[in-house]
């Protein structure tokens, strides 16, 4: 069902979120506020295929696969949304898996070594639940398996996955100001068992100007993370742009805390919430929603150029054991200059959350459909 002309739950929930993470001090007192100005020189994405089955309305992680691509949605109401979708090279879904109970917000998509499928079900816009989870879909499976955690702290909102040299999950949490924080389960994972998580640093992301149809706010959140298929290099994403951070000795999370990432503008996107690597590790591979897009959009994935490496943004190489499965990387930008000049205006919390609430509202409304 689609509701034109106001903010579906989800979306009303996602603008309370940014409320939220303003008075919680996410974002400081004086920030730069800027035009919404186009980014000027920066080449848009290759169009690769469009994914035209309904039910992906709302795609929140991807990955690539030799034979295609996997897809799931972003807590989708609707029961026949609520899957796992394998499509083909041409993006026609060719099969689904179903979750034998209902997820509670799915973000993202990580790949193994081995072809097992990790679904990150660790959204959370209020910031209230207990416990998040990750389904495992190993190869030949018939259904995932749920594995909860807990954070250590308080709960965190989160949209991206990635995977360590073991092959552990890793959580990035979305962050709201340049600065995320990593997670990931102190002990083996378990499907009967709540398993405690631990923290493991943070990443503090740069600033960029590249235009996106949610600002400053846009370049300030994570919401999507992909390992290169060597495992030698992570990604993260904003709704803004992709940061590749170099991992020459499989330490993904001394990669993320000290690594000093490439940037590649994923300009005006229209809500892009997922990223992966080609196969050949060659492209950057990105997907935005098309639910609360005029009428007729269909979902797009775009290919970009991956960046090279270079020494100055390698991290640091000291021993460790090498990569045995897919590497990871987080995703978010800071607040910062928008395509023009840059007027900094100190205002006080107060006035500055009105002025976001409004702004978001008004943005979300424009662009909220199911």
């Amino acid at each position: 069902m689609r509701v034109r002309g106001r903010l579906t739950w989800g979306r009303r929930a996602r603008a309370v979120a940014v409320l939220t993470a303003l008075l919680a001090g996410v974002l400081p007192p004086a920030v730069a506020l800027v035009p919404a100005a186009a980014t000027a020189g920066v080449a848009a994405g290759t169009p690769v295929c469009q994914v035209r089955d309904d039910r992906l309305r709302e795609i929140s992680g991807m990955v690539a696969t030799d034979d295609g691509y996997v897809m799931i949605n972003d807590g989708a109401d609707d029961e026949a949304r609520r899957r796992i979708f394998f499509l083909n090279q041409r993006c026609a879904v060719v099969r689904t898996v179903s979750f034998p109970s209902r997820p509670r917000d799915t973000e993202d998509l990580a790949i193994g070594r081995d072809g097992t499928v990790w679904v990150a079900d660790i959204g959370d816009n209020d910031r209230s639940r207990p416990t998040v989870g990750v389904w495992r879909l190993a190869p030949g499976a018939k259904q995932p398996v749920l594995h909860r955690m807990s954070y250590p702290d308080r709960p965190h909102d989160a949209e991206a996955l990635l995977l360590d040299a073991s092959g552990r999950p890793l959580i990035v949490t979305k962050g709201g100001s340049g600065t995320v924080f990593l997670y990931a389960p102190a002990t083996a994972l378990g499907p009967d068992t709540t398993t405690p998580l631990t923290a493991l640093g943070q990443v503090t992301l740069p600033s960029t100007t590249t235009s996106n149809p949610f600002s400053f706010l846009g370049r300030g959140v994570i919401t999507g993370a992909a390992n290169a298929p060597d495992g030698r290099r992570v990604v993260l994403r904003s709704y803004a742009d992709a940061f590749e951070y170099d991992v020459p000795d499989g330490d993904v999370v001394r990669a993320l805390t000290t690594g000093t990432p490439r940037t590649t503008p994923l300009p005006d996107e229209p809500q892009g919430e997922s990223i992966t690597y080609s196969r050949d590790g060659r492209s950057l591979l990105t997907v935005s929603e098309s639910a609360g897009q005029p009428a007729g959009t269909r979902s797009t994935i775009l290919r970009y150029p991956a960046t090279a490496t270079t020494a100055t943004s390698a991290a640091p190489t000291d021993s460790v054991d090498p990569v045995a499965s897919t590497a990871v990387r987080p995703t978010a930008g800071e607040v910062g200059g928008g395509g023009g000049r840059i007027w900094p205006v100190a205002v006080g919390a107060g006035t500055l959350l009105v002025l976001l609430g409004l702004a978001g509202v008004l943005r979300w409304r424009h662009t909220a459909r199911r």
